[in-house]
C-alpha cells in the first residue's frame, strides 16, 4: 500500500477540516511491520547460535532452517523452523525418544529486553516523520538465508 496523501481537507458550511489521519495510521502500520523485520532477522540468528552449541549439532545442516515472515496482512511476526526440517522440531518439541529442548522459545524468553529495545527504536521514530520514512520498506519480508 503507497503513503496515503498527506492532509484530507474538507470544507463545510466554511470550515476547513484538515485530517493526517491516514498518513498517521499508515505510519505506525509500516513501522511496526518493519520493527518486526528486524526483531525476526535477530531472534533467527540468536536462536540458529544457539542450536550450534548443542553437542553434535554442527554437523546437522537442516537444523538451522529457521524461517521467520514478518506478514503485513496479519500485522505479526512468525518464526520457526521450515517443513523439512523435522529433526528441528522435534529438538523443539519433543518426540518419542527425544526430549523437548525448546530452543527458539528459550530464547525468545532470553532476549526479551533486545526485542523491546529493536521494536522502541521504530516506534520512537513516530515522531519524526522523516526519520519513520527511512525506516520504513515496504517489501514483504520472508527471512530465510542458509547458515552453516
Amino acid at each position: 500500500m503507497p503513503m496515503p496523501k498527506s492532509v484530507t481537507k474538507i470544507k463545510k458550511d466554511g470550515i476547513e477540516f484538515i485530517s493526517n489521519v491516514d498518513r498517521a495510521q499508515y505510519t505506525i502500520q509500516e513501522l511496526s511491520r518493519a520493527a518486526l523485520k528486524d526483531v525476526g532477522k535477530f531472534l533467527r540468528k540468536r536462536v540458529v547460535q544457539e542450536l550450534k552449541q548443542l553437542p553434535g549439532m554442527k554437523k546437522h545442516r537442516r537444523i538451522y532452517n529457521l524461517q521467520y515472515w514478518a506478514r503485513r496482512k496479519e500485522a505479526d511476526l512468525q518464526i520457526g523452523f521450515k517443513h523439512e526440517a523435522w529433526y528441528s522440531v522435534n529438538q523443539e518439541l519433543g518426540a518419542k525418544g527425544m526430549p523437548k529442548k525448546g530452543i527458539l522459545r528459550e530464547t525468545v524468553f532470553k532476549h526479551i529486553d533486545d526485542i523491546r529495545r529493536i521494536e522502541g527504536q521504530y516506534l520512537s521514530a513516530i515522531e519524526d516523520e522523516n526519520r519513520a520514512l527511512g525506516l520504513i520498506d515496504e517489501d514483504e519480508e520472508v527471512g530465510d538465508e542458509e547458515f552453516t
